[in-house]
């Protein structure tokens, strides 16, 4: 078990102790969805807030569950993750946003990774390069069933994961435009379905620790589209991805009980 870095037995950077958390927790970025991410849970009660990280404490099927913020990128999901796993938590699921890349990635679809590229730093200080980031497949399955059963478009497969926003959103003003580019092309060319910032670390952590993630993203719109001039569909609203989260999260809990 890695240390902890605690204040007397309360976790650092997210001000919580065991018994604070449950076994269970969905992880969004945006600290101001973890309410809304709440009213999914029974009787869901607020636990703390500090920096990027907000946490809710309730139960699903009778499992304590939690949802805790994350912030952006991989060094702050991490540390959430890290701390969590301190407090008792080995089941995660990111519930959040990211940009289409192939082209049939339509803005309002769901994305479920499979896998991510490891264009990110903070996964460098768990495993080398070459140990691959990918969900867990009981978490990827449940997350998938709940999209079906929801009617919801989705896709599964290999995201990109990057540190750099405007490097992906404006490479052209970038010094290393030329590896940009060229890497965005091969990510193309390869099939990546979409970009976001925290998957690829989330689920190195989660291999080194010993511990299941899985990840279910928004769409929010598609730059490939928008360069060969095709409709671009804009949307912004979550719903949807944390309905399959909290779904999936109770079907895991179900599974569980019965294995």
């Amino acid at each position: 078990m890695p240390v902890a870095y605690s204040v007397g037995n309360e976790e650092y950077h997210l001000k919580i102790r065991p018994g604070d958390v449950g076994r269970y927790v969905i992880l969004p970025g945006d600290p101001g969805r973890c309410e809304k991410i709440a009213r999914y849970l029974e009787d869901p009660r607020f636990v703390a807030s500090n920096r990027e990280y907000t946490i809710y404490t309730g139960t699903l099927e009778g499992e304590k569950v939690s949802v805790c913020s994350t912030g952006i990128g991989g060094p702050s999901a991490a540390i959430a993750m890290e701390e969590l796993i301190h407090c008792g938590a080995e089941c995660f699921i990111r519930v959040g946003t990211c940009g289409g890349i192939e082209e049939n990635v339509l803005g309002g679809d769901l994305v479920i990774a499979t896998g991510a590229i490891r264009m990110e730093g903070t996964g460098l200080q768990y495993a080398p390069v070459e140990f691959p980031a990918v969900a867990d497949f009981q978490v990827v399955n449940a997350l998938a069933e709940a999209a079906k059963a929801d009617g919801q478009r989705f896709h599964t497969g290999v995201v990109h994961c990057k540190d750099s926003f405007y490097g992906q959103l404006d490479p052209d003003s970038m010094p290393v435009r030329g590896e940009l580019k060229s890497k965005w092309q091969a990510w193309l060319d390869c099939g990546a379905l979409a970009s976001e910032m925290e998957s690829a670390a989330l689920f190195v952590v989660a291999a080194a620790r010993r511990v299941r993630v899985g990840t279910v993203l928004l769409v929010l719109g598609n730059q490939t589209r928008r360069a060969k001039g095709l409709e671009d569909i804009q949307c912004h609203d979550t719903e949807q991805a944390v309905r399959v989260a909290a779904d999936a999260m109770r079907r895991l809990i179900k599974r569980d009980k019965t294995s």
